[in-house]
């Protein structure tokens, strides 16, 4: 019999997308070959399979590619049957993916500031825009920091895409922003929780490198 051919992933080795992508695969036990790119390289092949030209990308055996990382997440945890991420009962799998919608924006304003500060010479930079985007990772972690609050997980004392999805954004920071602030001082909740994520191989592995 032909033996199934390995699915890839394309990402970069900072993204905190590609970082959720990864965890959830090791968690859910989907063999993977990891493929790295980066987007903003002239020579990256990334707008050959995602026309949005951004990683991550999942290709499957077939020639197909998933993108964006929710898309991603949602095909690993219905392909394997370890574990199960996102719940299948609406309202639960509702609180999840709000939690996760919420550490995704943070990302989303990490990034738009980390593109600002790398892409504009220091004259061009819009200080007020920059502000309003640590506004957004602030105000976004503290109501993540509020509804953990004494629980373990997110949601039902078990690990959950929530969970993944914070610790990315949290991890995506300490690498970006430790000249801005410590969220680890700011937010000892969170850093507890993500000191617990971190004892997981999935986590611990994958953490964003320059």
């Amino acid at each position: 019999m032909q033996s199934r051919k390995q699915e890839q992933l394309y990402m970069s080795l900072t993204s905190p997308y590609a970082r959720k992508v990864r965890i959830t695969a090791i968690e859910k036990q989907v063999p993977f070959e990891m493929v790295v790119e980066v987007p903003w390289n002239e020579d990256t092949i990334i707008t050959n399979i995602n026309p949005l030209g951004k990683v991550p990308v999942w290709m499957l055996p077939n020639g197909k590619a998933l993108f964006d990382s929710r898309v991603i997440i949602e095909y690993l945890d219905e392909v394997s049957e370890i574990g199960q991420l996102v719940p299948k009962e609406l309202f639960g799998r509702i609180e999840v993916k709000r939690w996760e919608a919420l550490a995704e924006g943070v990302m989303d304003a990490a990034l738009v500031i980390f593109a600002e500060r790398k892409k504009r010479p220091l004259e061009l930079q819009y200080a007020d825009w920059i502000a309003r985007q640590f506004g957004k990772i602030h105000r976004g972690l503290k109501t993540l920091s509020d509804e953990l609050g004494d629980r373990e997980f997110y949601y039902e004392g078990r690990l959950s895409i929530a969970d993944i999805a914070v610790a990315c954004a949290l991890g995506y920071i300490g690498l970006r922003f430790e000249d801005d602030f410590v969220w680890q001082q700011d937010y000892p909740v969170l850093a507890a929780h993500y000191e617990r994520l971190m004892q997981r191989s999935s986590f611990k592995d994958t953490v964003p490198i320059v």
